[in-house]
């Protein structure tokens, strides 16, 4: 396959028409006859909660639901923290999961360290990875926590069961890539207000309540010392092309960083992989379409348990 893409036939569209005609994209989510009715937030099981040190004087914040299941590690969008997932914990944790999810460095809870000496991001979550005792583990990134996924993934694949990836442009660095990203981002896209740059058009007028509960963890979301991790790897298409544990990609269909075609652009790169478009979502599906996005993910990490 020819991926030498120009920036006329990725924003013109046809490379992703071409894509889209023989793509694998399964849709899930609300029926669009169906009035919007906002899901509550179920009561939440009990956790552990930990400080795990990391290098340069920083620490994670980090909730367990203990357990002898599989592990699957949550890491947060940038917009979120380790609070992001009061949707998934119960219902995975119910599934016979253990579920925990964690606070990346200056995130909420979590001490940033010195950045001089700080590890990467990746290299943290395998810090975690080993303070709390886990062997291998399903990973799920959403957004800004995509990358570090991947980036998790190209080093310490072996440690992985499978990968999730949602609502995320992955980091990739791909100059076609980084070059279509800027034109879906145009300026001043990074001033509008967040709840409209990451949350659908549905969502935000079915669900004020919980447009209101997203922004109060966003805004406790970045601590004062907060500061950018750098990653282990730089995330190309080929680099995805080298890993082979089982993949999904999801997306919200009004993803306005990551929409469908981009999604599946992407999953041409990927050897084991299947696609999934969450309908009524922005990019945070696993926020505004809980139901869904929660059947995806215990779908796709039932189908690769170890036995």
């Amino acid at each position: 396959m020819n991926h030498a893409l120009s920036r006329r036939a990725l924003v013109a569209g046809t490379t992703l028409a071409a894509l889209a005609a023989g793509s694998r994209t399964a849709e899930a989510g609300t029926a669009s006859e169906t009035p919007w009715v906002p899901v509550p937030v179920p009561a939440q099981v009990p956790v552990t909660e930990y400080q795990v040190p990391v290098a340069g004087g920083g620490s994670l914040w980090c909730w367990d639901t203990g357990g002898d299941g599989e592990a699957v590690v949550l890491l947060h969008p940038g917009s979120g923290s380790g609070e992001s997932w009061p949707y998934q914990q119960p219902v995975l944790a119910a599934a016979g999961l253990r579920v925990i999810g964690y606070s990346r460095r200056g995130a909420y809870g979590s001490v940033a360290g010195t950045k001089a000496q700080a590890d990467t991001a990746s290299g943290d979550l395998d810090t975690l990875a080993d303070h709390l005792g886990l062997g291998r583990f399903h990973l799920s990134g959403s957004a800004a926590g995509g990358p570090v996924a991947i980036d998790y993934a190209l080093a310490h694949e072996d440690r992985l069961l499978s990968l999730t990836v949602s609502g995320s442009i992955m980091g990739i660095m791909d100059a076609e890539y980084e070059e279509l990203t800027s034109v879906l981002q145009p300026d001043p896209f990074g001033d509008l207000p967040v709840d409209f740059r990451e949350l659908g058009p549905s969502y935000r007028g079915g669900d004020r309540d919980g447009v209101a509960a997203w922004l109060a963890i966003n805004s406790r979301a970045r601590t004062a010392d907060a500061f950018a991790q750098s990653l282990a790897h730089t995330i190309t298409w080929s680099a995805l092309e080298t890993l082979i544990l089982p993949v999904q990609l999801i997306t919200g269909d009004a993803d306005l960083y990551s929409p469908p075609s981009v999604m599946r652009l992407n999953a041409e790169h990927l050897r084991d992989v299947e696609t999934h478009v969450v309908r009524e979502a922005g990019h945070n599906p696993h926020w505004e379409q809980p139901a869904a996005w929660n059947r995806l993910l215990l779908h796709f990490l039932r189908r690769h348990r170890t036995s």
